[in-house]
């Protein structure tokens, strides 16, 4: 999703993946990674990101993240209730997008 000036107002889910910013147009734009969260486009245009946890991508250690999203991968298939498959599950997809990002 892109937002420029004078988009209409609007409140958007965030899914687990890459935000990039882009404050000024002769700068270079800053990307982070978010786990999830909510954008929120004011009437004014200025936009509120509201995310569980962000990183910028260069904090990420995409080696943790493997090792990460292979025990949650695990742990889906060994959840003995329903909320520990669903814990589980979430973790993975942050965890697949989060490698993804790395594209």
């Amino acid at each position: 999703m892109g937002i420029l000036a004078d988009h209409v107002p609007i409140i958007a889910e965030l899914k687990p993946g890459v935000i990039e910013i882009l404050s000024n147009p002769s700068e270079k734009s800053k990307k982070y990674f978010a786990s999830g969260g909510f954008a929120v486009m004011n009437p004014d245009s200025t936009l509120n990101i509201n995310a569980l946890e962000a990183v910028t991508m260069e904090e990420v250690d995409f080696d943790v993240a493997k090792r990460a999203l292979d025990d949650a991968t695990r742990r889906v298939s060994a959840a003995a209730t329903e909320a520990e498959r669903v814990t589980a599950r979430i973790e993975l997809d942050v965890y697949e997008a989060l490698l993804a990002a790395r594209k």
